[in-house]
């Protein structure tokens, strides 16, 4: 069975950092593209970030540019989005999701994906 299962989520306050994971069962994510996407009820989903394949180029939203990074451990077949200076508009449910061969950050070009973990940011 293919499975993505992201986890990490939860409520820290503004300016705090969190670090979500992104696991792969089934195969093996070091030969996909990984997108992170956001979605807050009522809003269309949002690309964040993208991890490639083969060098790992990592490619971000404006909004989150310079506060989250993307990573691979191909070891433990898990991608990461660490997330810092977390602001109350990042509050959303985070997903995670196999790409295309070039990365986007458009959510219908990207295949499977987790059942999403929340984030809130709050005082």
């Amino acid at each position: 069975q293919v499975q993505l299962v992201e986890s990490g989520g939860g409520l820290v306050q503004p300016g705090g950092s969190l670090r979500l994971s992104c696991a792969a069962s089934g195969f093996n994510l070091e030969y996909y593209a990984i997108g992170w996407f956001r979605q807050v009820s009522g809003k269309k989903r949002e690309g964040v970030s993208c991890i490639s394949r083969g060098d790992g180029t990592t490619y971000y939203a404006d909004s989150v540019k310079g506060r989250f990074t993307a990573s691979r451990d191909n070891a433990k077949n898990t991608v990461y989005l660490q997330m810092n200076s977390l602001e109350p508009e990042d509050t959303a449910v985070y997903y995670c999701a196999t790409g295309p061969f070039t990365c986007t950050l458009v959510a219908a070009h990207f295949g499977s994906w987790g059942q999403g973990t929340q984030v809130t940011v709050s005082s």
